[in-house]
């Protein structure tokens, strides 16, 4: 059973996955529909992907705006991300606050990121895969982000690796859609 907790940013959750070693390895349980309903965890998987990244890349802050908002689950079973979510829901009490938390292969965390927020993380290792659980589809019209460097958090990275797209969004304070 997986160990479900609440963190400062309101409805989003820190998931210690169920794991089990034996002989052969590893087994974890990266999602169940009825445990996560029963601990308030309202999350429908419409689609999943994955990334590889090499140690200090930092990809997002990404989100899609509505009507193809969406929330996700996020875990990390190679290597080690830094984890960060921003909330933009204009009537949260926790509007424009952020959080950090490592996702690892050693860990087994995961992280449930409602609709209205920004995600994104640096690679901690090389070759981090990272997971994402998705509970709308893409929609390219609807794809953006706001910029890494812009929500007050210090990535603790002196040459981070980015991409251009992640590089050309405005930043928190200039955002101007929300949820």
């Amino acid at each position: 059973m997986p160990k479900i907790q609440a963190i400062p940013l309101a409805g989003a959750f820190i998931i210690t996955l169920p794991a089990s070693e034996d002989v052969r390895g590893t087994f974890v349980k990266a999602y169940g529909e009825t445990v996560f309903r029963n601990a308030g965890i309202d999350f429908t998987l419409r689609e999943s992907y994955f990334s590889f990244s090499k140690k200090d890349v930092i990809r997002g802050m990404h989100f899609q705006l509505p009507p193809h908002q969406h929330s996700k689950i996020v875990y990390c079973p190679v290597g080690a991300i830094l984890d960060v979510i921003v909330d933009l829901r204009k009537d949260s009490s926790t509007y424009h606050q952020y959080y950090a938390h490592e996702l690892s292969a050693n860990n087994h965390k995961a992280v449930f990121i409602p609709e209205g927020f920004a995600h994104g993380f640096k690679s901690l290792t090389d070759n981090s895969l990272t997971c994402y659980l998705v509970s709308s589809e893409y929609n390219k019209t609807h794809d953006t982000g706001i910029r890494y460097d812009s929500i007050g958090f210090d990535w603790d990275v002196k040459e981070p690796v980015l991409s251009e797209r992640d590089l050309s969004f405005v930043g928190m304070g200039e955002f101007g859609g929300g949820f």
